[in-house]
């Protein structure tokens, strides 16, 4: 290849990951001198097949797509979706497509990757079988599964589906955990004499057995599976024999025994194909043929192909070097992995079979807890070669990227719980060591954010970087090392609230709940400090403060119970939404959204909103989380708007502040036919337990009554979808400018554990955050991540849980409606006037126009060019 001097054409077949990584890297290095087209197989933008399995959890496909969908759209690229390549002509430089369509080349990059392997086993191809390898075949999986209890609706005795997965490897696991999800039994069938074990050792794999069997999957390990026969009524599977003489009643079968290159495309064109297929490539990742490359599990690179995206990344980083004009090489394959299955803490590097000469295993194992873990060194017994981690794989992220260097004091040291013995030395890693694997992204590199780009956080690093923004395991160790060394540059690194509080928000919350204290002249007097401008022009009080701590320590006061926020001196600390409980629109107006819990409304109540819009002359809108909003009220209004709606039930839905938003839900087993448990119950439970609870940022939660997932559970702070046997909960999901989808926390959660589970992590959260912090960034934050939120929270690892219960506990109880609290109190009422002389005059500036049969605020030029509605659009009835 050589640098392109004219537009030139580069032609990608295939559209998975690896082949996303290639264009997303070539648009970002070069400014016009290609244009791409990808041809795509599959009818969709490349997605994220690591996380494949999430999409069993009822997760939309869609929202599986990598990096910007915008990109698709750049002039320079072309993307050719459901359009397979059927040939390629090497001395035309051409290649058809599935329609016929011939289209030419300069360079082409094979990026096909692999298909399933199916082994040769009579009955594999009956209905009920499945592999497990694109987004199609998990929702057909999914669907087969509801069709085999849809078939059992009217048996007499309920009986579950079984599932069996033959293969006990990485995504033979995954499989099994996703139909437990899908409410279905789970056998894993083995042939090899442990789970994982081209991953881990035997030690790690009798861990590992324990561990999965502890989530409800059986083990069968040591298995070749003979025949799969057929139900001789509906001619599909329903048992296995195994060369044993055992047998496994089944209603559906996974096959995850492995993959095969995609290398047929290579094999017509007379490329070179390795012994176990792959198109043969050098370390530019170029055939024999050098105008065509390969990368990915397609390749065959040193001899093998390679089933993990991140050396897939890096060869398409090396394709793009060198299409302009660079020297780059395969660096050589990261093959450490790491299981995705939730609860299941599996992990491995290296040489983790100790296959060097000399090699030295140290081993920790604790049977009990479930821990294996493992460090394999060279005879000096210092170096690292590799390492097993089972049921506690937190030290994987800082140990992988010391592969083959000295580890520093004692190595065992690296094995021992937390708390066993002093822990483990402090790691500086090299520069070239790999912290994300994924994205490629070094030690050094992360260290050059922050000392050559300027980057002064986590967020800017990974934006900077990529680091952490594709599987997110490495970000503990990115914000580690971008904390290091911005305290090496002499960058302070300072959790301090303001400049009147040198503690952080959860450092404060802490503070004043031991404390004791109720006010904010208590709380500064105790926690805080004064500027030394100000200290002598400002009393000990409110004054002291600023527009951070004030509203800060006004919700810290909210959160711990102290009395509504108009009360005292705490109504100098909030903000303009909370002043008024109202929040303040563009016009100076404000709008008004009665709760309505779990979007469940009656008639009577749709009149009532109404009517009071209607007399008022509001602008309605229903919102994004099933309310109504009513728009244009002016401040005076407020409590005579707030009297109608507050007689006839409703109650403040803290559209204002940092509190709960709204529970959403889907129709739910109440009218839906997909429906299997009551959506709407529980999420009108759930708004009416939390409604009132002061937070950081604001929460909004979700319920879907099945796995097709209406109510967008995944996007919220914390989503709940219901199962056959439950409920399973999601949580750190987040809109704003960067939305998150929520992560699963546990599944299979009955009512009372589902509450009690969302009862501490919604407190958790609020005692550990920082200040205006969405959920999706204190889970980056917190120590361990998701894994360290469930052990907190499920696992009582801090023994803060009868604590989290009873604050909880305490919010429920003492919880009253701020709007009716305003209205019984003629000292609060006196703060809703427009003006001191004339409190009930609208303001002469407001000027409305008609739009869709209601009003709404004039612009500018609509002011000067046309008629405008000025005032009250009618009399008001109060």
């Amino acid at each position: 290849m050589t640098a392109a001097t004219e537009t030139q054409h580069l032609v990608v077949v295939g559209g998975g990951m690896v082949a996303q990584r290639l264009v997303e890297a070539l648009l970002e290095r070069e400014t016009g001198g290609w244009h791409v087209s990808v041809f795509a197989e599959e009818p969709r933008l490349p997605y994220d097949r690591v996380a494949l399995t999430s999409y069993f959890s009822a997760r939309d496909p869609e929202e599986l797509v990598l990096g910007d969908p915008a990109m698709w759209d750049d002039p320079r690229v072309t993307l050719h979706r459901d359009c397979k390549v059927e040939g390629i002509d090497r001395e035309a430089r051409t290649v058809t497509d599935r329609l016929g369509r011939v289209h030419a080349y300069d360079e082409l990059v094979l990026a096909t990757g692999s298909s399933a392997f199916v082994p040769p086993i009579p009955g594999a191809d009956l209905p009920g079988v499945f592999v497990y390898r694109t987004v199609d075949d998990v929702a057909a999986l999914r669907g087969w599964v509801d069709q085999v209890r849809a078939g059992r609706a009217d048996d007499t005795v309920e009986r579950p589906v079984r599932g069996a997965v033959i293969g006990g490897g990485l995504l033979g696991l995954e499989a099994a955990g996703a139909l437990r999800a899908l409410g279905a039994q789970a056998t894993v069938v083995q042939f090899g004499t442990h789970l994982m074990d081209v991953q881990i050792d035997l030690g790690g794999g009798e861990a590992l057995k324990r561990l999965i069997n502890d989530k409800g999957i059986a083990v069968r390990c040591s298995s070749a599976t003979e025949r799969m026969r057929a139900d001789r009524t509906s001619g599909h599977v329903s048992r296995l024999d195994f060369a044993d003489g055992g047998r496994l009643p089944v209603d559906i079968v996974v096959v995850a025994t492995g993959v095969r290159p995609r290398d047929e495309l290579a094999r017509a064109a007379d490329l070179p194909v390795g012994e176990r297929g792959g198109a043969v490539v050098d370390l530019a990742c170029r055939t024999e043929d050098p105008h065509v490359s390969a990368v990915g599990e397609v390749a065959c690179i040193e001899g093998r192909c390679i089933g993990l995206v991140a050396p897939g990344y890096a060869m398409a980083e090396v394709v793009v070097d060198r299409l302009l004009g660079g020297p780059a090489t395969f660096p050589g394959a990261d093959t450490a992995t790491k299981l995705k299955l939730q609860g299941v803490d599996v992990a491995s590097f290296g040489d983790a079979f100790a296959r060097t000469e000399g090699a030295m295993e140290l081993v920790h194992a604790d049977p009990v807890a479930g821990v294996y873990k493992k460090l394999v060194l060279a005879d000096d017994a210092r170096t690292l070669l590799g390492g097993v981690f089972v049921g506690d794989a937190a030290p994987f992220a800082s140990l992988r990227p010391m592969l083959g260097a000295e580890l520093p004091g004692d190595p065992g040291a690296f094995l021992l719980p937390e708390g066993g013995g002093g822990g483990a030395p402090q790691l500086e890693l090299p520069d070239g060591a790999g912290v994300c694997s994924c994205n490629n992204v070094s030690a050094g590199t992360i260290r050059g954010a922050v000392t050559e780009h300027g980057c002064t956080d986590l967020a800017a690093v990974k934006a900077c970087t990529r680091a952490g923004t594709s599987c997110g395991s490495c970000l503990p160790l990115v914000k580690k090392i971008t904390t290091a060394e911005l305290e090496r540059a002499g960058i302070e690194v300072s959790n301090a609230l303001c400049e009147h509080f040198e503690l952080s928000r959860a450092q404060l919350f802490d503070a004043v709940r031991v404390a004791d204290l109720h006010t904010f002249s208590e709380i500064i007097e105790r926690f805080g400090r004064v500027p030394e401008a100000a200290a002598d022009d400002l009393p000990v009080g409110p004054g002291r403060g600023c527009d951070i701590c004030k509203p800060t320590i006004a919700s810290i006061l909210a959160s711990l119970g102290n009395g509504h926020i108009l009360a005292g001196e705490q109504a100098s600390l909030q903000d303009t939404n909370d002043h008024v409980m109202a929040n303040m629109q563009k016009d100076g107006t404000y709008s008004v959204v009665p709760r309505i819990p779990g979007g469940e409304i009656t008639p009577d109540g749709l009149l009532v909103i109404g009517q009071v819009a209607k007399d008022f002359g509001l602008y309605t809108k229903i919102t994004g989380g099933q309310r109504i909003d009513m728009f244009g009220a002016r401040i005076e209004q407020l409590p005579d708007i707030w009297r109608r709606l507050v007689e006839h039930g409703f109650e403040s839905g803290h559209a204002y502040g940092k509190s709960l938003r709204t529970v959403k839900s889907c129709v739910g087993s109440t009218w839906c036919r997909y429906g299997v448990q009551d959506a709407v119950g529980m999420a009108v439970e759930l708004e009416l337990r939390y409604r009132g609870l002061r937070s950081p940022h604001k929460i909004k939660l979700g319920v879907s009554g099945c796995a097709r997932e209406c109510a967008e559970a995944r996007g919220k702070d914390v989503g709940v979808i219901a199962t056959d046997n439950g409920w399973n909960v999601y949580v750190g999901g987040n809109g704003g400018f960067t939305p998150r989808h929520a992560r699963l926390l546990a599944e299979d959660l009955s009512s009372e554990e589902l509450l009690r589970t969302i009862d501490r992590y919604l407190m958790y959260y609020i005692r550990t955050a920082d200040r205006l912090q969405r959920t999706a960034a204190w889970m980056e934050d917190v120590e361990g991540g998701l894994d360290g939120v469930r052990a907190v929270i499920m696992e009582d690892s801090l023994g803060i849980c009868a604590d989290l219960d009873a604050a909880m506990v305490r919010h429920v109880g003492e919880y009253e409606d701020e709007w009716r609290a305003v209205l019984e109190d003629p000292e609060k009422l006196r703060r809703f006037g427009s003006f001191v002389n004339a409190p009930t005059t609208p303001d002469p500036d407001l000027a409305y126009v008609a739009e869709r049969g209601q009003r709404r605020p004039a612009t500018a030029d609509e002011r000067a060019d046309a008629p405008v509605i000025a005032g009250p659009v009618l009399e008001v009835r109060v």
